[in-house]
């Protein structure tokens, strides 16, 4: 056991991410280490990557030399999405000491025992075809919400998206591990738990004892509904073709998940979708807004969209702005198209040029703040259950409706962790 050395951690990316580096940190406060802040000194600094943009890949560049001039001799551990993608380039950065990749970043007590400041990178990866266990993973930063893993990997190929060659075939934990978890996290005062995966309506696939085993989403959350002391689910985001009418009607019935989805939708235009190989159609989305509409009025909808991918015109975008304007949903996370090597939308032409994405990108930011502005002055008048977390800055407090709207007020120390009826106004 490693005693009295230090760690900390940074990072960048999804809600599954944060999980992940959660349990890593576990991992290693298990062995001896003392976590620390990342912008302070410490022995070891672990960065878990993401790579779904250029801007995450170059992040991680920048946190390695800020880490070069503050603590040049520490180690330094990178993990995630970039590690398993480019490796050697990651190893070739000044000052890294450790390259993990999907396979080994749950190894990481076991590879930091071996490892010595100043030699060469070591680099710990393999083919991703070979990564097919499940690691379950949980974040626990306070007592209020956690992001519990539930599925990782992906089957789909979407034109893109470098996930699947990220994190493997689409694979999960069984119902009955889950549930397990849940009571665990109930056990330590968690009261809000949001379920985090790569494909999360995919969930079910897996082996156990050696057989396959054929489990659901609807499965799941049916089951989650039951467990005493969790008093709050939320669905982080799942595939519009996976979002089933069942699912819906289960959430708007359910004692405990929240009326909130977020949905990917990526385009509005048919022509694009079918260039980004998705596996709907808008029709099919808007049909599954309607329905949510029509079964939890007051529900939040979430949507993620991308702009300036290959061959988008104006046209294009304008069809997906319409789309977006006409749709009732509450707010939009907009992410500007990044050319990503070995996907197939890098064959893709023409290219859009990139101060037309961040004008569109731009478009659709404007549009999602008037569209959660309206949301929001909806329910004004109305009294609903928030669930407040730790003290923020300043003196405030933060805290979410159960449809996500975000609540912020003067800190009060019985209000944290607990669930406060609100008047909107």
């Amino acid at each position: 056991m490693t005693t009295g050395k230090t760690v900390a951690f940074h990072t960048l990316g999804c809600k599954l991410n944060f999980s992940e580096t959660s349990s890593i940190s576990r991992l290693l406060e298990q062995d001896g280490f003392v976590k620390t802040d990342f912008d302070g000194q410490a022995d070891v600094y672990v960065i878990n990557t993401c790579s779904v943009t250029d801007n995450a890949d170059k992040e991680c560049r920048h946190l390695v030399r800020r880490i070069q001039r503050r603590a040049p001799e520490s180690m330094v551990v990178i993990t995630g999405c970039y590690a398993q993608l480019k490796p050697k380039e990651i190893a070739e950065i000044e000052g890294v000491d450790l390259v993990l990749g999907a396979a080994e970043k749950f190894n990481i007590v076991e590879h930091l025992k071996t490892l010595t400041k100043g030699d060469s990178t070591k680099i710990c990866s393999c083919d991703i075809e070979d990564v097919n266990t499940f690691h379950a993973s949980y974040s626990m930063n306070d007592r209020t919400r956690t992001f519990l893993k539930v599925q990782d990997g992906c089957d789909y190929t979407c034109s893109f998206c470098t996930i699947p060659m990220a994190r493997g075939k689409s694979r999960s934990d069984s119902v009955a591990n889950v549930i397990q978890h849940a009571k665990d996290l109930a056990a330590t005062g968690v009261k809000e738990i949001v379920l985090t995966g790569v494909n999360l309506g995919d969930f079910g696939k897996g082996f156990e004892g050696g057989k396959k085993r054929e489990e659901s989403f609807y499965e799941l959350i049916q089951e989650l509904d039951k467990v005493e002391g969790i008093e709050r689910y939320r669905i982080s985001s799942i595939e519009p073709n996976l979002l089933t009418n069942e699912i819906i009607e289960f959430v708007a019935n359910s004692r405990k998940f929240m009326p909130h989805f977020h949905i990917p939708l990526q385009s509005g235009s048919n022509d694009i979708l079918g260039l980004m190989r998705r596996r709907y159609r808008r029709e099919l989305y808007a049909e599954k807004v309607a329905l949510i509409r029509q079964f939890i009025p007051h529900c939040s909808i979430g949507v993620d969209v991308i702009v300036g991918f290959p061959s988008e015109s104006e046209e294009h975008f304008r069809e997906t702005y319409d789309f977006l304007h006409a749709l009732d949903v509450s707010y939009l996370h907009v992410f500007t198209y990044s050319e990503r090597p070995n996907t197939g939308a890098i064959e893709i032409k023409p290219i859009v040029p990139v101060h037309i994405r961040n004008e569109r990108n731009k478009m659709l930011r404007n549009l999602s703040l008037k569209k959660l502005q309206y949301f929001t002055e909806q329910h004004l008048g109305q009294t609903r259950k928030v669930l407040f977390e730790i003290q923020g800055k300043d003196g405030m407090m933060e805290g979410y409706t159960d449809n996500y709207i975000k609540i912020t007020t003067p800190f009060r120390q019985e209000w944290v962790n607990s669930i406060v009826e609100w008047d909107l106004r």
